[in-house]
C-alpha cells in the first residue's frame, strides 16, 4: 500500500514540477531565481513549481498558500529555507509528525511521519497574491492528492485560501454534504463527513506572526487538535 501510493504521489510531483500553465507566475519564479537576493547569492534556485512533501500513508494533511519567492521557490521543498515553515515544522515536531524542529534545504533530513504536505498554489506569486484562474489551474493536483491519500483524517487548512481550497476540492469530490463554504477562522473544526475533520489555521507567515495574530501556542494548539482527533480516529 505504502509503495503503491509512494509512486503514484511521486508520479503526481513530477507532474506538479513539469506544470507551466500560468505564464505569469513562470515568469515571476524563474525571474527570482535568475536574480536571487543577497543572502542566498550563492545558491542554485530551484525557480519551478514546488512539489508537496510527506508521508504517503499520511492521516493529516496540511494545506498552504503557496511557496515563497525565497523559501521553497529558492530550496525546491514546501514550506523550507523561510520563517513560516520555521514555525511550521517546529509545531509540526513538538506534535510528533515532523523528525527535527527545522527545514533549511531538501538534503537536511527532514521525515514527516503521518503527515503530507501541499499548497493551493505550487509556484511563488509576485507580492503574495495569486489569480483566481491561477489558483484553479493548481486545482486538479489538490484533487489527485486527495484521491491518492487514502488515510486521511484531519485536514488544517492554513489561511483562508488554503481553507477554502480544500473545502472546494472536497466539494467537487463530492465528499461532504455541505453545500456552502464554511466559515474560516482560527481553531474552527468541521466535520467535512464521518470520517474527515477540517480544521482552520491562521498562516504561520510573518505578517501574523510578527504582529502577534499567530503565536507559537495559537499554532500548537491546531497540531494538538488534529493529534487528539487522530487519536480517536
Amino acid at each position: 500500500m505504502a509503495s503503491h501510493s509512494l509512486s503514484q504521489l511521486s508520479s503526481a510531483n513530477a507532474d506538479i514540477i513539469a506544470c507551466k500553465k500560468c505564464p505569469r507566475l513562470v515568469r515571476w519564479r524563474e525571474e527570482i531565481a535568475r536574480k536571487k537576493t543577497k543572502r542566498f547569492v550563492d545558491w542554485n534556485y530551484w525557480g519551478r513549481p514546488v512539489p508537496s512533501f510527506g508521508d504517503p500513508d499520511a492521516r493529516l494533511l496540511v494545506v498552504g498558500l503557496a511557496p515563497a519567492a525565497h523559501g521553497g521557490n529558492r530550496t525546491g521543498r514546501i514550506f523550507t529555507g523561510d520563517e513560516s515553515g520555521n514555525w511550521l515544522y517546529r509545531s509540526l515536531y513538538k506534535a510528533g509528525f515532523a523528525s527535527q524542529p527545522f527545514s533549511t534545504g531538501r538534503d537536511d533530513g527532514m521525515r514527516l511521519t503521518g503527515c503530507y504536505i501541499t499548497a493551493a498554489c505550487h509556484c511563488a506569486p509576485p507580492q503574495n497574491k495569486l489569480l483566481r484562474k491561477e489558483i484553479l489551474n493548481c486545482r486538479p493536483f489538490m484533487l489527485r492528492e486527495l484521491q491518492l491519500l487514502k488515510n486521511l483524517h484531519v485536514i488544517v487548512g492554513l489561511g483562508k485560501l488554503g481553507f477554502d481550497s480544500v473545502f472546494d476540492c472536497v466539494r467537487e469530490l463530492e465528499w461532504t454534504n455541505l453545500r456552502s463554504r464554511p466559515r474560516f477562522g482560527h481553531g474552527v473544526r468541521y466535520q467535512l463527513n464521518n470520517t474527515l475533520t477540517l480544521l482552520g489555521c491562521y498562516h504561520p507567515s510573518q505578517q501574523n506572526t510578527f504582529t502577534g495574530k499567530l503565536t507559537e501556542r495559537m499554532l500548537d494548539s491546531v497540531f494538538r487538535t488534529a493529534s487528539m482527533i487522530l487519536g480517536k480516529a
